[in-house]
């Protein structure tokens, strides 16, 4: 499993193929601006690669100098770069615009469409998609037609990862939603997506809503609080480990690949209690690693190796 920083030769199964995008953040104060790399599922295949994780990421990345500071980035962890990702003009952009108040501006500059790859072929051992990539057309109809060819090949995890100012009606956006619910095994949301998808609903309705639609376990984080996980016949509640927090980008990214980290080596204990409090327990100290230090930057294998091993050992609450 193990791709120590290397890349994959072409046509090499990879663990973890990541379908989604890749782009760059933008953030202007009165002082400057700063550019980052970002995307929901580059961030969860870049943390996937630094735990140590063989990763191919399918994206849709400018032919400019943007989009080679982003695969400079992944390279950098060891995620591999599927071919067809560098086939914009202009790679997407997310602008926040910082005033002297502290307001803050969001502007959205992004493309989104995808060259499909045969999955089916050569599948991954788990095939992960989100965010914008998931609602915004062209490509987040063959972002779900690779899914659906994929079928049970493998298992397909999913975190919604809500932007409402580039979804559609809600009622489109619950809709698109559901439908790949369907096609997955894992969902992960955050309370805020849980909340926006359903505000009538409690999380635990909500959590079971996402098992009724056919998910094995869903999955919703609440920040300082834990993370609730539940299967059609456990529901755990996980705390959140102690940690110093500096900020809390990537927070939810983090997470996502610890649990993918989680579902890759848990043995055969399929989702037995005891199995979600593990996968629970390492993606909260994973997420606690990277609050606790300034911008995305997930952990590495080692370091969250050592956070399990020296935290006190987190009980859930069923």
């Amino acid at each position: 499993m193990h791709n120590n920083g290397k890349q994959n030769p072409p046509g090499q199964v990879m663990d973890v193929v990541v379908i989604g995008e890749a782009l760059i953040d933008v953030v202007s104060t009165p002082e400057g601006t700063n550019e980052h790399p970002g995307g929901s599922p580059a961030n969860v295949a870049y943390g996937l690669a630094r735990l140590g994780v063989s990763t191919g990421l399918l994206t849709s990345m400018g032919t400019d100098r943007r989009g080679d500071a982003l695969e400079e980035h992944l390279a950098g962890a060891g995620v591999t770069l599927l071919p067809g990702s560098r086939s914009l003009e202009r790679t997407s952009t997310a602008t926040a615009t910082i005033a002297r108040d502290g307001s803050a501006g969001y502007a959205f500059d992004i493309s989104w469409d995808v060259e499909p790859v045969d999955l089916a072929r050569t599948p991954p051992k788990v095939v992960h998609t989100g965010s914008i990539a998931s609602f915004l057309s062209p490509g987040a109809g063959r972002v779900k037609a690779m899914l659906q060819e994929v079928g049970s090949e493998c298992i397909v995890t999913y975190d919604p990862n809500i932007r409402p100012a580039l979804l559609g009606t809600h009622a489109e956006a619950r809709q698109t939603f559901e439908e790949l619910v369907q096609l997955t095994s894992v969902v992960k949301l955050s309370d805020e997506d849980a909340e926006w998808l359903y505000p009538k609903k409690a999380l635990e309705e909500t959590a079971a809503h996402i098992l009724g639609l056919g998910a094995e376990l869903a999955v919703i984080t609440r920040g300082s609080s834990g993370s609730l996980l539940a299967t059609p016949t456990t529901s755990l509640s996980i705390p959140a480990v102690k940690t110093s927090v500096v900020d809390t980008i990537g927070a939810g990214d983090s997470y996502m690949s610890a649990l993918i980290l989680g579902l890759l080596t848990r043995g055969t204990g399929g989702l037995a209690p005891s199995v979600l409090d593990q996968l629970g327990c390492t993606a909260a100290a994973a997420a606690a690693i990277t609050v606790s230090r300034a911008g995305a930057r997930p952990p590495t294998e080692g370091e969250l190796r050592s956070k399990l091993q020296h935290q006190p050992q987190l009980h859930s609450h069923s």
